[in-house]
């Protein structure tokens, strides 16, 4: 993220709290919607080919309604699913300031592919209109036999096209939502930092178990979504009792409880691809209320289909949303504690920023970094054996060449070894902070 770091400035800890702050909102309109995109594309490309095959309306006026109903509008496609990336992009440069981060170069690649699988799904979209209007007037009789074949060949090739741009489009929007789910775990785990590769990011164990999760999430939002949009949303669609209606509820109830089904799986596996050092228990709370949420949609669907009622289907809609809700909360912990060093280094570097343009910076100089260590740090730490804390000579050997590291550190400590009490704030200004950290390291390395 080099290029990206000329973009940005360090911030203060409660700019980069307002930040988290900012991306969680951003997640929340992304993930679900980018979700019914892609889910509906899918459906109805697929019934699209076999409604055409089998001469069966049912399947044909399905694909034409899903994607209709799920996709909303061109506008709201540009709303929710470019600009919120865009501004995830310039989040995460500023939260991985310096950190030689691949997840700018896969969010650069990620817009580019859901903006072109965007608008080929639009393009398939709107093509599915025309379609239907070529089928309305295909029985049209007109005099002149040539506005009868300039009618048909316009269908065939409205076809072609609904055919093409369907499918390119999925492929698109699959491999930006891969990049982008690339981009937020490569960010999230430190060991992926570095010269990483945009395929070397796409293709890691955590990445792969990542878009699993989000593919099972997904199913179970376009179900959610078809219960939404075709049963409950302004009264519903009115389906009347039919072949149709049951049609497609037997299509919402089998993809919600598939997806639903499938997300406490990985769910489960991701726990193993997290860094020890990012668990903490407001993860653990934020996996059991997606589980919660999960059992009650199991419940609704149960109860749907053994009475035949679609009361619930509103509720299941707004459940498995708020279930994608802590999921998505549940990885924002996971990425605010991976990054709690980078933080407190980003707000050392902001406050000696406004040290130099106050001037305040000089009258602090003074500060003895040995001084500190009698008042301070020696009631825990030692250079060579344990007291509360460990002795230096096990924890500085990390931090040579990385002393930036070892302030932020101790501006905000952060619990790292379980054999250990979490180290308590110890309250220093920027320059005490930078004096101490020099201090224990030059006297460390005699």
């Amino acid at each position: 993220m080099d290029f990206l770091d000329k973009l940005v400035i360090p911030q203060s800890s409660e700019h980069i709290q307002l930040l988290h702050y900012l991306l969680m909102l951003i997640l929340f309109l992304f993930i679900p919607f980018i979700s019914a995109v892609l889910g509906s594309a899918i459906l109805s490309l697929y019934y699209k080919s076999r409604g055409l095959k089998q001469s069966n309306h049912i399947y044909i006026k399905f694909s034409r309604e899903v994607i209709e109903t799920l996709t909303v509008n061109k506008s709201i496609g540009i709303i929710l699913g470019i600009v919120p990336v865009i501004t995830a992009l310039l989040i995460y440069a500023q939260l991985l300031q310096g950190t030689k981060s691949g997840a700018g170069v896969n969010f650069i690649f990620s817009i580019v592919f859901l903006t072109i699988g965007l608008i080929l799904v639009y393009t398939y979209r709107y093509s599915m209109t025309f379609m239907e209007i070529y089928d309305a007037v295909r029985h049209f009789k007109p005099e002149d036999e040539g506005i009868a074949e300039e009618i048909s060949r316009f269908r065939k090739a409205n076809i072609g096209l609904s055919g093409k741009s369907g499918s390119y489009g999925i492929f698109f929007l699959f491999i930006g939502i891969w990049l982008f789910i690339a981009s937020i775990t490569s960010a999230a785990d430190q060991s992926m930092w570095g010269d990483h590769n945009v395929l070397v990011d796409m293709f890691s164990m955590e990445t792969i178990i990542h878009l699993l999760g989000f593919i099972a999430s997904a199913i179970a939002f376009t179900g959610a979504s078809i219960f939404f949009g075709f049963f409950y949303w302004e009264g519903g669609r009115h389906l009347q009792a039919g072949a149709y209606h049951d049609f497609v509820k037997k299509k919402a109830v089998r993809l919600t409880f598939t997806g639903a089904l499938l997300m406490p799986l990985f769910m489960f596996f991701e726990f193993f691809t997290y860094p020890a050092t990012s668990l903490s228990g407001s993860i653990f709370f934020f996996v059991v209320i997606a589980m919660i949420l999960l059992f009650i949609v199991y419940h609704f669907i149960y109860s749907m289909l053994r009475n035949s009622d679609l009361k619930y289907s509103g509720y299941v809609f707004y459940i498995v949303l708020f279930a994608i809700f802590a999921i998505i909360i549940k990885d924002q912990v996971v990425l605010h504690n991976s990054t709690e060093t980078q933080s407190a280094d980003l707000s050392l570097k902001f406050e000696k920023m406004m040290a130099e343009l106050t001037g305040t910076e000089s009258t602090a100089k003074a500060v003895s970094g040995e001084q500190i260590y009698k008042n301070i740090c020696s009631s825990c730490h030692s250079f060579d054996h344990k007291v509360v804390g460990p002795p230096y000579k096990e924890t500085l050997p990390k931090y040579e060449g990385h002393i930036d590291q070892l302030i932020g550190f101790i501006r905000n400590p952060v619990k790292k070894n379980p054999g250990y009490p979490p180290m308590p704030n110890p309250g220093l200004t920027p320059v005490e902070a930078d004096s101490i950290a020099h201090y224990i390291m030059a006297t460390y390395k005699k």
